[in-house]
């Protein structure tokens, strides 16, 4: 799997786990992000993982920043990304499966190198869910995010 990875100066500590559990388990990476230490802006680099998966570029993509949000709020910017904020093995398994998250956004402040390796691991693992309620809740997001005022006002 091609996993498309970005980071600012603050996920720097979160960069090099991500990157050896990814090499450990044989995906491969696009990597956007920043190994420097001078202060950086997320969004650029958030923007970049979401078009690669948006494009096809990457499977997946992992955003991180110092609390996650503000990558997480750039990717979910780019039509057809559905990022999510994962401080949880939980949230991230539930991101995938009910909701079909295609990228996971991380908080170096929030959570250590532990959880995030086994947040992400779960994250990588899980397949979106072919039950008919989750299938059928997506295909609204979908509506939503193409325009359709008639769900917008329900």
């Amino acid at each position: 799997m091609r996993v498309a990875l970005g980071n600012d100066h603050a996920g720097l500590p979160l960069r090099a786990v991500v990157i050896g559990l990814l090499e450990s388990l044989g995906h491969e990476l696009v990597d956007f992000g920043t190994d420097q230490g001078r202060p950086v802006d997320y969004p650029y680099f958030a923007a970049r993982v979401a078009r690669a998966v948006r494009d096809g570029e990457a499977n997946l993509g992992v955003v991180i920043c110092g609390t996650g949000i503000g990558s997480n709020i750039t990717a979910n910017k780019i039509c057809g990304v559905y990022c999510a904020l994962c401080n949880d093995v939980y949230s991230a398994r539930m991101a995938r499966s009910h909701n079909a998250a295609n990228v996971i956004a991380l908080g170096t402040r929030v959570i250590g190198p532990g959880l995030a390796e086994e947040i992400l691991q779960v994250f990588l693992a899980t397949e979106p869910s072919a039950e008919p309620r989750h299938v059928g809740r997506r295909e609204l997001i979908g509506r939503l995010e193409a325009g359709d005022e008639e769900l917008s006002r329900e």
